[in-house]
């Protein structure tokens, strides 16, 4: 008997407008504690410790990758299509380029949210082929509580990797004392430095991440946690996801401004050099703009501010770049 050939969702078969089937979880005190910790964050206001015993109650702002995740092996089977990373004849990873996430307000334990995926649009770019996937996640009074732009590689130009081209370096600068969190009224200059953050990415880390999960179903031949198919990718070796290196900016983040401050901005991160198994990456940025202060109609004041992080390892590489907008209200009840 002649087996049927799978039919591969590659980047001819991708159309603008192609979509799954909607997904709803519920988001729980437990879930948003265990994501923190896989994302190396062993703040207080994630994990009961000490004296604190009270569970979390609001969700870092990434996770909304994690309740409300990509599932572009879901639209390639709506669509009649078996994904590229399930296929069991051609199987090859479609790796992260970049993201941005939009966000309009907080998920809290209890929440119900119902997400929705499709193709948002696909391209060319010095010869490789992108596809970029629009999520939005929604909660049960149906208010938007974020969406995302996804970005992946279909295929690579030839020869995507120069063996001649150095790296972008960007040593790390000494960093700054730790200083506390900016509010509306006390940003002063672009150039400000925010606190930084220093991740070491252990194997195991990497695989506690990439098991968690909270809709869709774990692949686990993919180049986060199989060291033999990671081997025969691009890659060479194992590497970060880039929902992983995203859920560290956050964090760095939240080092120097309130999680309300997140709700009405946006955070956009592109992949430069591959973040790789036991690597060592400082995050550290700076205020790149600094908005005029404003009085809403509410009688709240609040500044629109900019911000660069990059991700810079051991060696020197530029590992990821990001942009973050975020909002300074004069509230203090801000999480």
């Amino acid at each position: 008997m002649v087996e049927q050939s799978e039919k591969l969702w590659d980047y001819e078969a991708v159309e603008p407008g192609q979509s799954g089937s909607p997904a709803t979880v519920t988001v729980t005190k437990e879930d948003i504690s265990r994501y923190a910790l896989v994302a190396q964050n062993f703040s207080s206001r994630f994990t009961p410790s000490g004296t604190c015993q009270e569970w979390p109650s609001v969700a870092m702002p990434t996770m909304v990758l994690t309740y409300a995740p990509l599932l572009r092996e879901e639209i390639a089977e709506a669509n009649g299509f078996v994904a590229l990373e399930w296929s069991t004849t051609a199987r090859r990873q479609t790796p992260f380029a970049k993201c941005e996430v939009r966000w309009s307000r907080g998920v809290l334990a209890g929440d119900t949210i119902t997400s929705t995926r499709r193709v948002l649009e696909k391209y060319v770019r010095r010869g490789s082929r992108f596809v970029t996937f629009r999520v939005e996640a929604t909660n049960q009074p149906g208010e938007e509580v974020a969406r995302y732009d996804y970005t992946c590689i279909f295929d690579y130009a030839k020869d995507p990797k120069d063996p001649t081209r150095e790296p972008r370096k960007a040593w790390p600068s000494s960093p700054d004392t730790p200083r506390e969190r900016f509010s509306w009224e006390s940003v002063r200059d672009v150039g400000d430095q925010l606190s930084p953050l220093n991740i070491q990415a252990s194997q195991e880390n990497i695989d506690e991440k990439d098991s968690f999960r909270l809709v869709g179903k774990h692949n686990p031949m993919n180049i986060h946690t199989d060291e033999e198919f990671a081997r025969r990718s691009m890659f060479g070796g194992t590497v970060v996801s880039g929902g992983a290196a995203m859920s560290y900016v956050d964090q760095m983040l939240q080092k120097s401004f309130t999680l309300g401050s997140f709700h009405g901005g946006s955070l956009l991160l592109r992949a430069i050099e591959p973040f790789r198994a036991g690597d060592t990456v400082t995050f550290q940025g700076e205020l790149t703009s600094r908005g005029d202060l404003t009085t809403t109609k509410d009688g709240d004041s609040r500044r629109v501010i900019e911000c660069r992080i990059k991700g810079i390892n051991q060696r020197g590489d530029l590992v990821n770049l990001s942009d973050a907008t975020l909002i300074l209200k004069g509230l203090a009840a801000e999480y």
